[in-house]
């Protein structure tokens, strides 16, 4: 859209040349979905408040200071999804298969996540969609991008997986590499949606994340610095750091309004959404183990609801005080805001430590 008219007037006007670099177009991309954001999310929740009356239903076994929140509107994922998507199409060549895909993993999954949030709402539960619908069409998704992204790529990173620390080398899965493209999909959704559970917790962490892969998007996109970084070249995965800038841009608008106390929830809507995105790109980058590492806080939350299930059902006993993590800490009388700065620590070293592997492999 905005890309294509700007890259026209640059084979005219010399001074138009600025629009051609991903550099430029990404901050443009930020700073489109942070304008977006702050302009339209007010108006989104106060209509948000309107329509839902007591808001998002609060667990009855949650902890204590959680009741304080009822009343607090939910589906502000929904901003985070429009501004990152307009922004994305203004400021991307959308003749790049790539931007397309990453799109319908996002969009498709905010869509699964906004009818899991309008049952709680109507039922004035926190049951929503059931499992194995959610996780059926979840699946459906990934399998379906998974494909895509093999058929755009070319041969050997077409059905290649590689590995952190080792330069020049794909693991061959062939076919199977369409359901292993779906399963870090669908795994990084909804690890992002087990650790929204926090004013402020999930948001910060997938914004660090979307730097890491905007950067990493970016030199694997350029040949030379791929080269230089002894990392795999795919051409045309540059064109995603647009993305992850718009990700980054609409979600700190988010976390302006979400900040504690927060005055809208993401909601599914948006955990959802975000933590598929966060996956379709890793995927498309050739970087899933390194997102493993990158995005570990979002795993440790996973992991910890695992254990805990495992543990209930293998002896009856609990290992957390409560599950996912974040909820242990509170029990254990740690302040909200003290879980999820130290939380958004965690998530800053981990994310360091993926960052790591680009000069060490």
């Amino acid at each position: 859209m905005l890309y294509n008219l700007l890259f026209g007037l640059a084979d005219v006007f010399t001074p138009f040349n600025l629009f051609r670099y991903l550099t430029f177009r990404t901050g443009g991309a930020v700073l489109t979905s942070l304008v977006i954001s702050f302009v339209f999310f007010p108006r989104l929740i106060a209509w948000l408040k309107r329509k839902q009356g007591e808001g998002q239903p609060i667990r009855a076994d949650g902890p204590e200071t959680h009741f304080k929140k009822k009343g607090t509107p939910t589906m502000g994922g929904l901003m985070i999804l429009i501004a990152m998507t307009v922004s994305t199409l203004l400021w991307a060549d959308l003749t790049n298969a790539y931007i397309w895909i990453v799109l319908l993993v996002t969009i498709g999954y905010g869509l699964i996540g906004f009818g899991d949030d309008y049952l709680k709402l109507t039922k004035r539960n926190t049951k929503g969609l059931s499992g194995r619908f959610r996780l059926g069409w979840e699946i459906a998704i990934g399998l379906v991008a998974s494909a895509l992204i093999m058929w755009v790529s070319a041969p050997p990173l077409s059905g290649g997986v590689a590995v952190p620390f080792v330069k020049d080398f794909l693991i061959q899965l062939s076919w199977f590499f369409v359901p292993f493209g779906a399963f870090i999909m669908v795994g990084a959704s909804n690890s992002v949606n087990l650790t929204d559970g926090l004013d402020g917790l999930a948001i910060v962490p997938t914004m660090i994340a979307a730097g890491c892969f905007a950067l990493i998007s970016y030199l694997s996109g350029n040949a030379i610095f791929a080269n230089y970084l002894q990392i795999h070249h795919v051409p045309g995965s540059g064109e995603l750091t647009i993305f992850c800038g718009a990700l980054i841009g609409a979600g700190i608008g988010f976390l302006w309004y979400n900040a504690p106390p927060a005055m809208v929830f993401m909601g599914d809507t948006g955990s959802l959404s975000l933590g598929g995105a966060l996956g379709a790109v890793s995927v498309v980058t050739k970087h899933e183990i390194v997102l493993a590492i990158i995005g570990g806080l979002f795993v440790l939350e996973t992991v910890s609801v695992i254990v805990q299930v495992a543990s209930f059902k293998l002896t009856g006993k609990r290992v957390f005080r409560m599950a996912p993590l974040h909820h242990h800490f509170e029990k254990k009388g740690w302040a909200e805001p003290t879980v999820v700065i130290r939380f958004w620590i965690i998530a800053s070293i981990l994310a360091l430590v993926g960052l790591s592997t680009l000069k060490l492999r």
